[in-house]
């Protein structure tokens, strides 16, 4: 089955040049790959243009003004561009175990009515300092990642057999579902113009609700979260949860303002 792979992209082109690293290496290999920027920028279609022929998968772009925090409303034109029948989503931080792909490959065939949650390593601040600087993926190493200081640990090892009976919900930066479900509910909730809430726990809840089940990707399908300083505080957030309250309220898990008026363009 074909994957759409969605990296959620934002004014740092060493970190997806380390992610496109990642996903050259993977050993499964039937996917697209779509740049989703939440900005314009000169540097990033350069940047796309001179690894189109050197990467050996295709790369769509899609991108926009950059007007604030519309992270929502660039991932659905993301999907709206894909062509394959399972969407995985990455965030612009985050590089891919080289086996991550083909473990949601394999779920994807069985995918329907699932939606699965991968998790992430924390990369240490030096340890990222040194990818960045020596452009290298051997530093992926659990052995590197435990000198340096890296979290999570736990989450970055590999064990194919393994299946957690629960998951800890969706995380934005790494996660997968059938493309047909995400139209089901109408996509991305565009009414959230902050970060947090809406690109993970807003359709969780949405995908969870119109009958679609979680399933832990532990051990299974999990990313390297490179180190940089946050762009917003867990209080920000705040109002989005407010928001997101009075629409479970409501119980619309086909929200209003989104993906369906970006296919209609297609």
């Amino acid at each position: 089955m074909k994957l759409s792979v969605i990296v959620a992209f934002y004014k740092n082109i060493p970190f997806l040049d380390m992610i496109f690293r990642g996903l050259q290496q993977q050993t499964y290999t039937d996917f697209e790959v779509i740049v989703a920027e939440d900005d314009d920028a000169a540097v990033t279609v350069e940047y796309l243009r001179s690894q189109s022929a050197l990467m050996p998968f295709p790369i769509l772009h899609v991108s926009q003004k950059d007007d604030g925090f519309r992270k929502d409303e660039i991932l659905n034109k993301a999907v709206a561009a894909s062509t394959g029948e399972f969407v995985v989503f990455f965030d612009g931080d985050c590089i891919p175990h080289h086996r991550c792909l083909k473990e949601y490959a394999l779920r994807a065939v069985h995918g329907d009515g699932i939606a699965f949650a991968g998790r992430r390593l924390m990369v240490s601040e030096s340890l990222t300092k040194k990818i960045l600087d020596t452009r290298s993926l051997k530093w992926l190493s659990l052995f590197w990642q435990a000198k340096y200081g890296s979290k999570r640990l736990e989450d970055g090892i590999y064990i194919p057999f393994y299946k957690k009976k629960r998951t800890n919900g969706l995380m934005g930066c790494n996660w997968g579902v059938l493309k047909k479900h995400l139209i089901e509910v109408n996509g991305f909730d565009e009414d959230y113009i902050s970060a947090g809430v809406g690109e993970d726990v807003d359709i969780e809840w949405r995908l969870v609700r119109s009958g679609i089940r979680l399933e832990s990707m532990k051990h299974r399908a999990f990313v390297y979260h490179l180190h940089h300083k946050t762009h917003y505080e867990v209080e920000d957030t705040a109002p989005n949860y407010v928001m997101m309250r009075s629409k479970q309220d409501i119980g619309l898990t086909y929200c209003v303002n989104g993906l369906d008026k970006h296919l209609k363009r297609k």
